[in-house]
């Protein structure tokens, strides 16, 4: 007997490998993606492809809100799909966490699960969900006022807004790999969106898409706080999704035109099986992965991750709209195919590539 079978599976696994020439490749990305941080952001991006589907579900059930309810703006629209989307995930996750706690009580009755948050856990959620709420509001209502390529550059200033907070908090410059990582995610987020720098002001759009992306970008320091890491993520998750919706339900109500459109402009089938799309495929999937895998990678990397959203989106595009179109009614043609989708998308890509494949970041001293 060889010493191969004293030194645990992983050895074992780089000899069969290693035998044939063939599988040098999958060996080489086998030990690439074989720690957390990596399996992280996989599952980071995942919920980004996933993500990207809201956009043309939340777009068209807009329009159809707007065939229901005339006369309303885009944005009390916009503002009840967020109470809307966010009231259900809550009470749908409240559910779910009673039947885990219950199924835990039976199987492990020793150390049973508390359906009630931690003061740590109503802390974080309470964070992360006014921050993402705020952010959203803010976002839509700057898209009213300025081109949405704008909007969706100035969006992703969080990728570089994060890396300026830790240098700032840190007193740590963040490295040449993580600085042109950054200026790859900007000039692709730029190419992608198609900015025309000739047209492109500090308006009012601009000015709250801005101060909605450094609420995002709160949102992403929030998440990476340490004295969150002991939090279980089901239970933040749910207080996230209940802070989103009481933040959201107070705007909804004072920008409706009149007390009944509030349930008037979501009253049709057609609403309501995009809405069902979108809250289980778009909600009750990405947002626990986001809140729960997130904290293993560094909020700047999570940061240039997310920024892999928009690419999704353009490709996205390029096939629901026609489909949303077929059996709604709707007239949402579906995209194209261009250069800068292919260039843009590029550069957000090679940039988190780029910031996968560097080391783990050491930590401060204290």
């Amino acid at each position: 007997m060889d010493g191969r079978q004293h030194h645990g599976v992983r050895p074992i696994i780089l000899y069969q490998f290693g035998k044939s020439q063939r599988n040098a490749a999958v060996l080489a990305a086998f030990l690439i993606f074989m720690n957390p941080r990596s399996t992280a952001s996989l599952v980071l991006i995942g919920t980004c492809a996933l993500w990207a589907f809201s956009f043309p579900l939340l777009k068209s059930i807009e329009q159809l809100g707007q065939r229901n309810a005339p006369g309303n703006t885009s944005l009390f629209l916009s503002t009840l799909l967020v109470a809307c989307r966010f009231s259900c995930a809550a009470g749908l996750f409240l559910i779910g966490n009673a039947i885990r706690c219950r199924w835990r009580r039976r199987c492990d009755s020793e150390s049973p699960l508390s359906i009630r948050p931690t003061a740590l856990e109503w802390k974080q959620g309470l964070g992360i969900g006014i921050f993402g709420s705020i952010g959203l509001i803010l976002q839509m209502d700057g898209l009213a006022y300025t081109e949405g390529s704008v909007s969706a550059f100035l969006t992703q200033g969080y990728a570089v807004l994060i890396p300026i907070w830790i240098t700032l908090t840190a007193r740590r410059l963040p490295g040449w790999t993580v600085t042109g990582a950054c200026l790859l995610v900007g000039l692709g987020a730029a190419v992608l969106a198609g900015v025309r720098w000739d047209h492109f002001h500090l308006g009012r759009g601009e000015l709250e898409t801005l101060a909605g992306s450094v609420l995002f970008a709160g949102q992403i320091l929030w998440l990476e706080r340490p004295q969150f890491a002991g939090n279980d993520s089901v239970r933040s998750t749910t207080v996230m999704f209940g802070a989103m919706a009481l933040t959201a339900w107070p705007l909804a109500f004072a920008l409706a035109q009149h007390p009944h459109d509030i349930v008037k402009a979501v009253s049709s089938s057609e609403i309501a099986s995009l809405f069902a799309l979108l809250l289980f495929g778009c909600t009750l999937v990405t947002f626990p992965l986001a809140n729960h895998w997130q904290p293993k990678v560094t909020a700047t990397q999570a940061g240039l991750l997310y920024c892999t959203e928009p690419v999704f989106t353009s490709v996205v595009c390029l096939f629901v709209p026609g489909w949303i179109s077929k059996t709604t009614g709707l007239n949402y043609p579906d995209e194209f195919v261009h250069l800068r989708l292919i260039l843009g998308g590029s550069c957000i890509l090679a940039a988190n590539v780029w910031i996968l494949l560097l080391p783990p970041p050491k930590p401060l001293d204290s």
